[in-house]
C-alpha cells in the first residue's frame, strides 16, 4: 500500500491523464455500445412515425427491422473504416492531435442523433451513427497505444488494464443512463444518443493540458528536450534516462526487425495457433454478449480468460430465468439489471483485461502491427454482424437469445483451457516454445523464422 501510494505521488501527472484518455476512449465506446439497446423501441417507433407521416402508411415491419438492424450495424462499418485510417493518422500528426480532432467528429455526430427527432428524420441516426463508428475506430487504438506509451515500465501493465476497466465502466453507466426513469423514456431518448458526446467534450477541454506521448516525440519527431518535458510532467522530477535509453532502444529495434505483412503472418506456421488465439479471443469479444487491473498479474491471464468466460456464461443463464420470470414479480426486472451490471463488472475485471495482455504477448515484435490489423478487423466486422442479425435472432427467440452467447462463452473457455498456454512471468521465447508444440507437433524447432535478431525485453515490456 505504501508503495503504491508513492508511486501515486510520484506519477501524479500520469495518473491525472489516465482517466482523461479513458473517460474519451473506450469509456464512450461502451456507453455508446450499452445505451443503443434501450433505444430500441423509440427508434422503431420514431421511424415507423416519420415513415407514416412522409408517405401517408406504415413501415412494413420487416423493413422496420431492417432499417433497425442497418442503424446498429452501420457503427461496425465506421468503426473498421476509422480503425485502418488510425496507424497513418497517428504517425503523421501523433496521439494528441488526432484524439483532439476525433473528439471534434465525435460532438458532431451526437448532436447529428440527438437532433434527428426535432428535424423528423431517421436518416440522421444513421449518419450519427456510422460517424460515431469512425471516431469509434480511431480513438481505440490511440487510446491503448497512448497509454502504453506514457507509463514507465513498472506500471505499464496497470495502465494498459485501465482501458478494459473504462470500457466496462461506460457499458455500466450506459445500463444505467437507458433506464425509463432516467433517459430511456420515450421523450428523452434523443438526449441519451446526443449524451456520447459529453466524455468527448471532457477530454476535448482537459487533453490539451497534457503532454505529447514521449515515444512519438523522440522517435517521429526527434523531439528530445520536448520528449524529457513530457517524461518529467508525466512521471515527476527525477532521473529517466534509463527510460529515454529504452526508447531509443526501441526505435534501434524497429530499424532492425523486418516488420512482418498481414499476408506474411497468415502464411507463416509458426504463428498458426497464435492467430487462432487472438481469432477465438475476438470472436468471442463480440458474441459473448457484451458488447482491471492488478489481479492479472495475481491470477495469471488464462484463469483470467477461462473462469471469466464460465461465469459470464453462468450469469447469462441467470439473466435468461429472470426475464422469464419479469412478468409474475415486479422486483425480477430489477434482479435482471443486477446481473447485467455484474456481468460487466466480471468482463471488465476478467477477460477484457487479459485478452488486451494476451494480445502483445504470444507475438512477437515483427508480427504485432499484422497480428492487430486482423485483431482490428474480425473486431468490427464482429460488430457489424451482431448488429445486422441479433435484431432478427431476438425477434425469433425473444430471451432465450441469450443462450446462444452462453453456449459461445463455454466453448471459448474449454478451448483456452486446452489450447491457450499461461504467459504469466515467462518470456516471449518460452511462450513462443510453448505454441510451437501446437504448431508442429511433433516436429523439432529450435529457431522461429526471421525473428532471431529481435529484441527480447521490448517484446517483453509491451
Amino acid at each position: 500500500m505504501t508503495g503504491f501510494l508513492s508511486d501515486l505521488v510520484q506519477y501524479r501527472g500520469l495518473f491525472q491523464m489516465i482517466p482523461v484518455l479513458g473517460i474519451g476512449g473506450t469509456f464512450q465506446i461502451g456507453f455508446q455500445v450499452s445505451t443503443i439497446t434501450y433505444t430500441s423501441q423509440h427508434v422503431k417507433a420514431f421511424i415507423n412515425e416519420t415513415w407514416l407521416k412522409r408517405y401517408g402508411y406504415p413501415i412494413h415491419q420487416d423493413n422496420l427491422l431492417f432499417l433497425w438492424s442497418i442503424t446498429v450495424s452501420i457503427f461496425g462499418i465506421g468503426g473498421l473504416l476509422g480503425s485502418s485510417g488510425s496507424r497513418y493518422l497517428t504517425v503523421k500528426y501523433g496521439k494528441k492531435k488526432c484524439l483532439l480532432c476525433n473528439n471534434l467528429l465525435m460532438i458532431v455526430a451526437a448532436s447529428i442523433m440527438g437532433c434527428s427527432k426535432i428535424a423528423q428524420s431517421f436518416e440522421m441516426i444513421l449518419i450519427g451513427r456510422f460517424m460515431c463508428g469512425i471516431s469509434a475506430g480511431l480513438c481505440v487504438p490511440l487510446h491503448y497505444q497512448y497509454v502504453g506509451e506514457i507509463s514507465p515500465r513498472k506500471l505499464r501493465g496497470f495502465a494498459n488494464s485501465t482501458s478494459s476497466l473504462f470500457w466496462s465502466l461506460g457499458k455500466a453507466i450506459g445500463q444505467i443512463s437507458g433506464q425509463r426513469e432516467l433517459l430511456g423514456s420515450q421523450s428523452l431518448w434523443p438526449m441519451l444518443m446526443a449524451s456520447c458526446g459529453l466524455p468527448a467534450l471532457v477530454q476535448l477541454v482537459t487533453l490539451p493540458f497534457f503532454p505529447e506521448s514521449p515515444p512519438y516525440l523522440l522517435m517521429h519527431k526527434g523531439d528530445q528536450e520536448g520528449c524529457k518535458k513530457a517524461i518529467r510532467q508525466l512521471w515527476g522530477e527525477g532521473h529517466h534516462q534509463a527510460e529515454i535509453d529504452d526508447i531509443m532502444k526501441e526505435k534501434a529495434t524497429m530499424k532492425n526487425t523486418k516488420i512482418l505483412s498481414v499476408l506474411e503472418l497468415m502464411k507463416e506456421p509458426a504463428f498458426r495457433w497464435q492467430l487462432y488465439m487472438i481469432a477465438i479471443l475476438s470472436a468471442t469479444i463480440q458474441l459473448c454478449g457484451i458488447n482491471a487491473s492488478s489481479i492479472i498479474e495475481r491470477l495469471g491471464r488464462k484463469v483470467l480468460l477461462r473462469g471469466g468466460y464460465w461465469i459470464m456464461g453462468s450469469l447469462l443463464a441467470g439473466i435468461t430465468v429472470t426475464i422469464s420470470l419479469q412478468d409474475w414479480y415486479f422486483w425480477m426486472p430489477y434482479c435482471s439489471l443486477c446481473l447485467i451490471i455484474l456481468f460487466v463488472v466480471v468482463f471488465g475485471v476478467g477477460p477484457a483485461g487479459a485478452t488486451v495482455s494476451i494480445r502483445t504477448e504470444i507475438l512477437r515484435l515483427s508480427c504485432r502491427p499484422p497480428a492487430f490489423v486482423i485483431s482490428s478487423v474480425l473486431n468490427w466486422l464482429g460488430v457489424f454482424v451482431i448488429g445486422i442479425t441479433f435484431p432478427f435472432i431476438v425477434e425469433r427467440l425473444e430471451h432465450f437469445c441469450f443462450l446462444i452467447f452462453m453456449g459461445v462463452l463455454f466453448t471459448s473457455g474449454i478451448i483456452i483451457h486446452l489450447f491457450l498456454p499461461e504467459t504469466k512471468g515467462k518470456s516471449i521465447v518460452e511462450i513462443t516454445e510453448e505454441f510451437n508444440k501446437l504448431n508442429f507437433k511433433k516436429k523439432r524447432i529450435t529457431t522461429t523464422p526471421n525473428l532471431a535478431t529481435e529484441d527480447y525485453t521490448f517484446c517483453t515490456r509491451l
